[in-house]
């Protein structure tokens, strides 16, 4: 449960969908964005920045970032506590 993440530029992202962060280096990863490319699951959001990041969704979707992966799972945890201190606070009201 993340709610909206931003990865950028005002792009924001479902956070519940994301399977993994990863970096955009490896071959294999290359591959993947290739693969997006041909069967139209890529998602370009780094405004014709360099990609610094690749997130991998439950859909097979391929969402391109120029954020640090370390960035976007920062903003992943802090959308994660802030949902935890939103959901505490319900619990707390409803005692």
């Amino acid at each position: 449960m993340y709610g909206l993440i931003n990865i950028g530029f005002g792009n924001v992202i479902s956070g519940d969908r994301v399977i993994a962060i990863v970096n955009p280096e490896s071959s294999p990863v290359k591959r993947m964005k290739d693969e997006a490319k041909a069967s139209g699951k890529l998602i370009d959001a780094t405004y014709g920045r360099k990609t610094r990041s690749i997130l991998i969704t439950d859909s097979n979707h391929v969402i391109l970032s120029a954020l640090q992966p370390e960035t976007i799972a920062q903003r992943f945890k802090s959308s994660m506590l802030e949902i935890e201190e939103i959901l505490e606070k319900i619990r707390r009201g409803m005692r």
